[in-house]
């Protein structure tokens, strides 16, 4: 019951005409998108013959395509591996082996960087597909030949894992979060109350379909409302406008980086936003200057909260809250209990700083293979996220930082992002990452990696003296490098392990 497996089938059924997806090249109905999903799943059932549980590698740009593929590997009960294009091939050959996929599907233009890690792989058949307009070797083509009538076999249950997605690894390799279709499911319900999705909405996929941020913000919830989900094949600033403004796009998700990019377009102060419901902000805290650039242009922009362990969504801002609780990530939604701790695992009070434990039906299953991990993840049903928030006497709550990254001088505590957005103040900073370096008399201290905007000038003495007005001296950096820009990880976060390392490396050969 609980499942997506049939989704796009009935949404056919119910509403056979209304458009489903929208790309540079066409739009489908649900009519249409059912179609080709069934003809996908015959393709890789008599093609490759595979069964339920078997995992599918992705490796892959965004496209329409890629989200019917999606859907149809439910149908089969089978398991997707969504790989990220941004990764080495070593770290693609570390998650295909890891997973243990059996079949790879992959975009040619990626034929080069497969090629060289196949044979180190445990894949035994490859289905290459091309993104080119007029290359008759693309995904719809190829499964064109069969037949859109599905075999008949047993449905598929809710509980069916339905995706690997990999986390970021920023500690050891990374762990394989298995999500299934009813986590999917339960996180539309919740995306769909929060937002009050309809049928109407047209939702603009910024985020890649690669991590659980592009398929569950907002595309499966939206095709689960019945609207339209607008998959660009890659990012731009000025053809997201443009879309906008063609498409009368409702709801736009991005991270801060998106929707920096965009109100640096020169189009950004003349473009027609009047069709936005929602510009939606995740994935790392949002600078407040960069809220209020959509505030100030009159279009609602709000910040939420979600992991790939939960679906991801974990909480949203309301309509009657985004302008009065600028900062925070909302409360959490309908189907997602949550708890602040403290180290003995015991409810803080309001206002203090405690971990985020989650509990729903969005929670991930486990993570692959890793019994250990997902035990030490859990505790009395309870995930425990390792993000250090406080919840205000209304409910409201705010990021701190990663308990991991929590620094510790002279006994005090001090939250890296604290620090970071007050920084972040200074009209000449673009970005900025503390980090914590051992101290002999401190045991730790906090440092600052910036990036300064081109034509503009910053000293160390400047940085120091502005967070002295503003910060308690322990939380002062003792030390700042500038950089020209700040390392990412592949899921384009501010890769502050790098960072430390860049530190140490320099006391050295200090």
């Amino acid at each position: 019951m609980y499942g997506i497996a049939d989704w796009i089938d009935k949404r056919a059924f119910i509403t056979p005409d209304r458009v489903a997806l929208i790309d540079e090249r066409r739009k489908l109905t649900y009519r249409e998108m059912s179609t080709e999903i069934n003809r996908y799943a015959r393709m890789l059932e008599e093609r490759y013959t595979l069964q339920p549980g078997e995992r599918i590698g992705i490796w892959a740009t965004n496209s329409i395509e890629y989200l019917m593929l999606l859907f149809a590997i439910a149908k089969l009960g089978c398991i997707a591996v969504v790989l990220n294009v941004r990764l080495t091939p070593g770290e693609l050959e570390y998650q295909l082996n890891d997973s243990g996929s059996r079949l790879l599907i992959v975009e040619t233009s990626f034929r080069r960087e497969a090629e060289t890690i196949l044979a180190s792989t445990g894949v035994k058949a490859v289905l290459w597909f091309d993104q080119g307009e007029d290359s008759g070797n693309r995904l719809s083509e190829q499964a064109s030949i069969y037949s859109n009538e599905m075999r008949k076999r047993e449905g598929v249950a809710g509980d069916t894992p339905f995706i690997i997605c990999y986390t970021s690894g920023t500690t050891g390799k990374p762990k394989g979060a298995v999500l299934t279709q009813e986590n999917m499911f339960w996180n539309a319900v919740n995306n769909v109350l929060a937002l009050d999705l309809t049928s109407s909405d047209k939702s603009l996929t910024l985020l890649p379909l690669f991590h659980i941020g592009g398929i569950g913000l907002f595309a499966l919830p939206t095709l689960f409302a019945g609207g339209a989900v607008i998959v660009p094949h890659r990012f731009d600033p000025q053809k997201t406008l443009q879309l906008i403004e063609e498409q009368h796009v409702t709801i736009v998700m991005g991270v801060p980086t998106i929707y920096d990019f965009v109100r640096k377009s020169p189009n950004f102060p003349t473009s027609n936003l009047d069709s936005i419901r929602w510009f939606y902000c995740g994935g790392a805290p949002c600078p407040h200057d960069l809220i209020r650039s959509y505030l100030d242009r009159g279009v609602p922009f709000a910040q939420g909260f979600g992991m790939t362990e939960s679906s991801p969504t974990v909480f949203m801002t309301s309509r009657e809250d985004y302008t009065r609780k600028i900062g925070s990530i909302g409360k959490p939604v309908m189907f997602c209990d949550i708890r602040v701790v403290d180290e003995k695992g015991q409810d803080v009070k309001p206002g203090e700083i405690g971990e985020l434990w989650i509990k729903g039906g969005n929670i991930m299953q486990s993570y692959w293979n890793r019994p250990e991990a997902t035990a030490e993840a859990f505790c009395d049903g309870w995930l425990l996220t390792g993000d250090l928030v406080t919840q205000d006497e209304e409910g409201f709550v705010t990021i701190i930082g990663r308990k991991k990254d929590m620094i510790i001088s002279g006994g005090e505590n001090i939250y890296p992002l604290e620090v970071e957005q007050v920084i972040s103040q200074l009209p000449a900073v673009d970005e900025v990452a503390v980090v914590g370096v051992a101290d002999a008399k401190w045991g730790e201290v906090p440092v600052a990696a910036i990036a300064v905007k081109s034509g503009h000038d910053l000293l160390e003495d400047d940085v120091k003296m502005y967070c002295q007005k503003r910060l308690a001296k322990y939380k002062v950096p003792v030390r700042i490098d500038f950089v020209t820009s700040l390392p990412k990880n592949a899921t384009g976060k501010i890769d502050k392990k790098t960072i430390k390392a860049d530190f140490l490396k320099e006391e050295q050969h200090g």
